[in-house]
């Protein structure tokens, strides 16, 4: 069986470039950011539910940007994160001068162990990094309630999790900031982008300025601009660097492409929800875990992942997809579990990563496919066909 199944295709559709090209045509077009940002950044804020939005390059650039806010507002300390998500978030929490606290997973979700977070909260606690894996939602009413009750910062990381629901709110728009990312395999795409997003001015504020050099005149508030006037009367008002930040600014292009590809998200997403429950009723529930809280959920990806441990049928399954021509990577998010990985095993030693059992399970056994509007969907009840009639062995 030969079902010839990408990670994504077709993200970036003929309509998108057409949009581009008639822009480019223009006489003169201008390509750093302006206009068409600003106006992706307003369509945004009103499609995810917020006040602010700030466009950047990337979505690990959304992530570097938020932890250096969290920084600057609220000073070093610990942030508590699962080692289930990719580098970049892990990597902003010690380039900032973090300590890492970590916690396992719950498998329904992906998402942190509530329990697990709050019993790690200390004093030294300065936010929590929730992340959004694969579209779905990483949240409970109870983590959400217990960190507002006790004042500490809820990050959202909804960089995979585009449309995906809190309690009838979109993910992104629930903690204190978020981010997104519009890499080319997500639900939508610039190519590369990301967006830094929060309902706090002052937040906002800061991360116009850290987007770009730390920059006074990149804020939209007069009355702090003048603040920074005043209490630097020896500096020319253009060059005015109030932190020692970032440059990781989007060009025009990211804009287009960003308000042509808005236009549509909505009934995307509804497609590969469709996709997602027809993919997850079709597998063998004694083989495969299916019982993912689906509620809410918006998945780019399917989530396929072994309902106990076992080697043999891991290899059986990944040879099988090999054959089929369906594309995948295994560990789920980010490769699996970050601590794994060499950049933490130096840090944190080689036994740190054997702490998290749910995580180390996804490691294993666990993968993500292709899920995405242009798919043949024809093609998922053969795909669950062909894993249901894989033997395994005895489980580890």
């Amino acid at each position: 069986m030969i079902l010839g199944w990408p990670l994504m295709q077709n993200n970036i559709t003929r309509e998108d470039l057409d949009g581009l090209i008639a822009y480019l045509s223009q006489p003169e077009p201008r390509l750093t950011h302006g206009e068409q940002v600003r106006a992706f950044e307003r369509e945004w804020s009103d499609w995810l539910g917020v006040k602010h939005s700030v466009l950047v390059n990337s979505g690990a650039s959304a992530n570097l940007l938020t932890l250096a806010l969290l920084r600057e507002r609220f000073g070093g300390g610990e942030v508590i994160l699962p080692p289930l998500g990719w580098v970049s978030d892990v990597a902003a929490v010690l380039q900032n001068g973090f300590t890492p606290v970590f916690v396992d997973i719950d498998r329904r979700t992906l998402g942190l162990d509530t329990e697990q977070v709050l019993a790690k909260v200390t004093p030294r606690t300065r936010a929590v990094l929730a992340i959004h894996i694969l579209g779905y939602n990483a949240l409970t009413p109870r983590l959400v309630d217990e960190l507002a009750r006790r004042g500490i910062p809820l990050i959202e990381d909804a960089c995979e999790s585009h449309g995906a629901m809190f309690q009838r709110r979109k993910v992104g728009a629930i903690g204190t900031v978020s981010n997104f990312s519009f890499y080319f395999a997500h639900h939508m795409s610039t190519i590369e982008g990301g967006m830094i997003c929060a309902n706090d001015s002052a937040i906002y504020e800061m991360a116009r300025m850290f987007r770009s050099h730390g920059m006074v005149r990149e804020s939209t508030s007069e009355d702090l601009r003048r603040s920074w006037r005043e209490k630097s009367p020896d500096l020319n008002p253009d060059f005015i660097f109030a932190f020692p930040a970032y440059n990781v600014r989007p060009t025009e292009i990211t804009g287009v492409l960003g308000r042509s590809q808005i236009k549509r998200l909505d009934a995307n997403n509804e497609i590969r929800r469709e996709n997602l429950r027809l993919f997850l009723d079709g597998l063998d529930p004694q083989r495969y875990q299916t019982d993912f809280g689906v509620e809410g959920s918006c998945n780019y990806a399917f989530t396929l992942v072994l309902r106990e441990p076992d080697f043999t049928l891991r290899d059986r399954v990944e040879a099988a997809l090999r054959a089929a021509k369906v594309e995948f990577r295994r560990g789920l998010s980010g490769g699996g579990n970050q601590l794994r990985q060499p950049y933490l095993r130096r840090i944190l030693g080689d036994t740190e990563c054997e702490k998290y059992p749910n995580v180390n399970h996804v490691h294993f056994f666990g993968w993500y496919l292709g899920n995405y509007p242009d798919l043949d969907r024809q093609k998922i009840p053969r795909l669950c066909e062909l894993l249901n009639s894989l033997s395994g062995g005895h489980a580890t």
